[in-house]
């Protein structure tokens, strides 16, 4: 499975507090004109991603699937799924990214597959195959209900009768996404040779995806009902969720990938941990430089309101004690409505757009941006008989479902379906997107994309940024502050949150502003902030 002729992972250590750009591939770029992007379509807009200045790439799922749960529903670890492309396109990816300073990190689901996966199809067949005990099988209570109350993500219980072994399987998520046993040791033996697969093909990290997911209780008890002062929307939030997900063992399955990890030059791993309560999580599946890189903080994806309070909250739960791992925080992504849409509240998107790039690009830990995120792309409208997303139908129109951050992104404000494709896109392309197509922004000195690209330079250039501690600092309501510092170098950095304009004299005397997004130096010393307006400054 793979072999050390593939290029290898960049050379180059990973630098603190690396700026990472999320593609979605089914809507990053069409080359094939069947209306859904592909890995040619990446690779020929890499030169794009250099040009904003990041440090690397996230992609998320292109490995082949039934498409169920778009990618994330596996049945080949190993191939590449025909409507991305081929092995050897990704090989070509691979290498156009690493000659041009980009490191590629690529997902990896380990705990469920589709049910369409080998391993699957020969674990159902009966209850003494080879692969019998890679799932997680049990059998009906006496009356023949499901064996516990565990509830799917999506809606449901989260077991399924098979007639063939006269059992039920677990999934956490869909029907169609059976959960993996990681309890078994020749499970884990096989997710560890899919991993040494893509590292020996080149990739420089891994986002391990839903991993508090990825072991259940063997004992099989149910869940105690979840404290709610309103009965929740959806069945799965009805309970606290103990014994389905987060076993204790999952950490030292993450020091077995480590060890294979270890193994390559300057490999990231970052960990996706949902939940109401996941900080603790976080810290256990990074800790002590023996488990993952990071953990990727949702404090800010799921937020209805951007405040001074939520920022000192988020950030106090990493103040970099020894044995810490240095955080990664994101504002938008594939799973959550797009943050201009969530928090600018009518105000001016475009204002809002460049403060939200200049807060993110300003706070300690490694930093995550989605493809659109640098064009200030709003959540797109998508019309019910248009929606794709399996959770975004189930709770219609509840939610706001994660289609609308996935549509196609404009290149070309004049072309055909923006410049995506030539076909018919998988998602529509809102039409309050194109005026904010590449094109167009390339052209506007003043434009979010001029001015994304300005931020991450500075970051890229800013030992403060990448490396310094922060502190927070007193300021009027909806202001937040904070210091940048290391080595002898400090930054000011303060963000107008709100919808009223603010003037005063910052807490040590602004010799110089030098990134602004809105705000302006007064005479007297003092500052200028706008609504949703910041800078960054030399006190």
């Amino acid at each position: 499975m793979g072999n050390a002729s593939h290029s290898q992972p960049s050379s180059q250590a990973w630098p603190h507090g690396a700026t990472i750009y999320q593609i979605y591939p089914r809507s990053f770029l069409d080359s094939s004109g069947d209306g859904v992007g592909d890995l040619k379509g990446i690779t020929e807009k890499l030169d794009y991603v250099a040009a904003l200045g990041v440090d690397a790439v996230w992609l998320s799922p292109f490995f082949t699937s039934p498409m169920k749960d778009f990618g994330y529903d596996v049945a080949d670890y190993c191939g590449v799924d025909p409507i991305f492309g081929t092995l050897a396109d990704f090989d070509a990816l691979i290498e156009k990214a690493h000659g041009l300073g980009l490191k590629v990190v690529i997902d990896q689901v380990y705990s469920h597959t589709s049910d369409r996966h080998a391993w699957f199809e020969e674990s159902r067949r009966d209850r003494k195959n080879p692969k019998a005990d890679w799932y997680v099988w049990a059998d009906p209570q006496p009356d023949g209900s499901p064996p516990n109350n565990w509830m799917s993500v999506f809606g449901g219980v989260s077991w399924e009768w098979d007639a063939r072994r006269g059992q039920y399987y677990f999934h956490n998520f869909l029907v169609s996404q059976p959960d993996l046993n990681l309890h078994n040791p020749q499970v884990q033996e096989a997710l560890l040779r899919v991993a040494r697969f893509w590292l020996d093909r080149g990739v420089d990290g891994f986002r391990l995806d839903a991993l508090n997911f990825a072991m259940h209780d063997p004992q099989l008890r149910d869940n105690p009902p979840a404290p709610y002062k309103t009965p929740p929307r959806r069945t799965f939030d009805f309970q606290d969720h103990v014994y389905n997900q987060s076993h204790p063992d999952i950490p030292l399955f993450l020091e077995r990938i480590r060890a294979v990890t270890d193994a390559y030059p300057h490999i990231f791993t970052v960990a996706e941990v949902v939940g109401p309560e996941p900080l603790a999580e976080m810290k256990a599946f990074t800790a002590g430089g023996k488990r993952l890189t990071t953990a990727y903080n949702f404090n800010f994806l799921y937020a209805d309101n951007l405040t001074p309070a939520l920022v000192r909250q988020s950030l106090s739960g990493w103040p970099g004690g020894k044995g810490e791992a240095l955080p990664s925080w994101a504002f938008s992504n594939h799973d959550a409505p797009r943050c201009v849409s969530r928090w600018a509240k009518g105000a001016d998107e475009k204002q809002a757009a460049k403060l939200y790039l200049l807060l993110l690009l300003s706070l300690r830990g490694y930093v995550f941006l989605y493809q659109g995120e640098e064009l200030g792309l709003p959540q797109a409208h998508v019309p019910f008989e248009a929606l794709q997303d399996p959770e975004a139908i189930a709770n219609w129109p509840e939610t706001l479902g994660r289609d609308g951050a996935r549509t196609p992104i404009p290149w070309t404000r004049d072309a055909k379906n923006g410049g995506f494709s030539q076909g018919s896109p998988w998602l529509p392309m809102d039409a309050r997107h194109l005026p904010l197509a590449v094109d167009a922004q390339e052209k506007d000195a003043d434009s979010v994309l001029s001015f994304a690209r300005k931020a991450i330079a500075f970051r890229r250039g800013s030992a403060p940024l990448r490396e310094g501690k922060l502190e927070f600092l007193d300021a009027p309501a909806n202001v937040l502050a904070f210091t940048r510092a290391h080595e002898g170098q400090t930054l000011l950095c303060i963000f107008n949150l709100g919808g009223e304009a603010r003037q005063g004299k910052p807490p040590s005397a602004t010799s110089s502003i030098l990134l602004s997004a809105g705000a302006t130096a007064l005479n007297a010393g003092g500052i200028s902030l706008p609504p949703h307006s910041g800078l960054i400054a030399r006190p």
